[in-house]
């Protein structure tokens, strides 16, 4: 027969209210009753379920993220890294995957008795998301969100930062003719990368040279092709994320030339593949692990607000990135 709250009230000779209590951690339990609730617990092998605790609480003890791909390692280590720091608060990820389609707003997942908040990662219509869980009164935080002043609670990467110092790198190394290969401008990550490319170029008094790409590698493939058949290839290369590095590094390697003595190649990202195929791979790393404990913290105080009836507090966190110097760029020889 399976145990319940009762035969644990009646094994440790205390009340069911006071057992509830020491189950939901209520603060108002006295030392001794709290031992003897647990050696009961302990003794009948009873294990109380997760639904009811929630309903105690007045939560689900889910937390939601909804995500536009499952086809970045970058993005799944975000998710990893915020399901990590979820477990650590004893939260359960429901993931969501977005098909930026009005409807998203009617799925299940939206609703305040299923989670206990959201968290949307890289929105390309974040307008739409903030209406909508507003007004459902769901806390939640944006993650590498577009808008440049947002109203919402947000986790950013300096992405400005992390544009300039990939340019700065090749600049330091003497190259001069530098191309850009940016990913969509729908991403305002994207066109930050592009704004401190173009600064540092500016400042080395050197010509911009920008090629759009996909985020993808056919993409970086078919522009470095491009540039080797017009005999118009740069001596390095600043991609906006390292799969089109990867695509102009094959592209490369197709056509007889090699990296770094022939050209220079820098990527975004930090992506799994930057460390394991060759010549390993220059990059700029975002901050993953920080990304996701910032996201949690943030939201975890968003719900606690909630709770509080505070709707005042609204943080914007911006994270540093990191410049990781590998194999795929050396010093320009001159002819």
């Amino acid at each position: 027969m399976k145990v319940n709250i009762f035969d644990v009230a009646r094994k440790s000779g205390l009340s069911v209210v006071t057992v509830s209590r020491v189950i939901n951690n209520a603060g108002t339990v006295r030392e001794k009753n709290r031992l003897k609730v647990l050696h009961a617990m302990k003794e009948l092998g009873y294990s109380p379920s997760a639904a009811a605790r929630s309903l105690a609480r007045g939560k689900t003890g889910v937390i939601g993220i909804a995500i536009m791909t499952l086809n970045d390692s970058f993005l799944d280590a975000v998710v990893k890294e915020i399901n990590d720091k979820m477990a650590e608060h004893h939260y359960l990820l429901a993931l969501f995957i977005s098909q930026e389609d009005e409807n998203d707003m009617h799925n299940a997942i939206f609703q305040e008795d299923r989670v206990d908040g959201m968290i949307v990662l890289s929105p390309i219509n974040e307008e739409r998301y903030e209406q909508e869980l507003t007004r459902k009164n769901i806390p939640y935080v944006l993650v590498d969100n577009q808008q440049e002043n947002s109203l919402a609670p947000s986790v950013q990467v300096d992405n400005f930062r992390g544009g300039y110092e990939a340019t700065r790198h090749l600049i330091d190394l003497g190259h001069v003719s530098i191309a850009h290969i940016c990913g969509s401008d729908s991403f305002l990550s994207s066109k930050e990368r592009v704004r401190g490319y173009k600064e540092a170029m500016a400042e080395a008094g050197l010509e911009p040279r920008i090629e759009q790409g996909n985020f993808d590698i056919p993409s970086g493939y078919e522009i470095a092709q491009r540039w080797i058949q017009t005999g118009s290839l740069p001596t390095a290369v600043f991609a906006g994320d390292d799969m089109m590095a990867f695509g102009v590094m094959d592209a490369l390697k197709n056509n007889g030339l090699r990296i770094p003595d022939d050209v220079s190649v820098v990527g975004y990202d930090d992506q799994l593949f930057a460390t394991q195929l060759r010549p390993l791979l220059t990059t700029v790393r975002q901050p993953v692990e920080s990304i996701g404990a910032q996201a949690i913290e943030l939201l975890l105080k968003q719900i606690g607000n909630k709770e509080e009836h505070d709707h005042d507090a609204v943080e914007h966190i911006k994270l540093q990135p990191e410049l990781i110097v590998r194999e795929s760029t050396r010093r320009q020889l001159r002819p």
